[in-house]
């Protein structure tokens, strides 16, 4: 009788190469491989004001759970979608992350990344500043997003509409 090999414990350079991977599959258009990161009950949040408690009590710029998520990538994918005439392309510019909370026991991680975001389309760019929060979770072996936010520098400014996902 075999057993299965163990899984190799997750290391803070994982935590990293997670996040970098994260935005990197963003930037390739990848978006189905990008919201198979989250978990089934994980949100991805951009808050409209500096230090906002919650998406739920408060109104955000964005805070999209799976169904939202699935709805925009389809709208993106779609050839008929007026807004993406021309399709839209993006770059994420990162710092190195800074794991903030590490549990390896609970399977609990967090992590703090200062990026810079350009969305272009046509001759238009659109530049955001701003922090990233990642909370992760490991399941079954694997790390998962449990919740992305997304603090921008100018979160209370009258933004552009944001195409894609920072």
């Amino acid at each position: 009788m075999t057993t299965a090999p163990a899984t190799a414990p997750v290391t803070r350079q994982d935590l990293i190469d997670f996040v970098v991977r994260e935005s990197r599959l963003l930037d390739d258009k990848r978006y189905d491989d990008w919201n198979a990161l989250f978990t089934d009950e994980a949100f991805y949040w951009v808050p409209l004001v500096p230090d906002q408690e919650d998406g739920v009590n408060h109104t955000s710029h964005l805070y999209e759970d799976k169904l939202l998520r699935e709805l925009r990538i389809e709208r993106l994918k779609s050839p008929r979608a007026f807004a993406q005439q021309p399709p839209s392309r993006c770059h994420h510019l990162l710092q190195v992350p800074v794991v903030e909370r590490f549990d390896a026991e609970a399977g609990e991680f967090a992590l703090r990344t200062e990026f810079h975001y350009v969305e272009a389309q046509g001759d238009e760019l659109q530049f955001l500043v701003g922090s990233f929060i990642h909370q992760l979770v490991l399941r079954d072996g694997q790390l998962r997003i449990a919740l992305k936010r997304v603090n921008l520098l100018n979160c209370d400014a009258a933004l552009q509409a944001v195409q894609l996902f920072i």
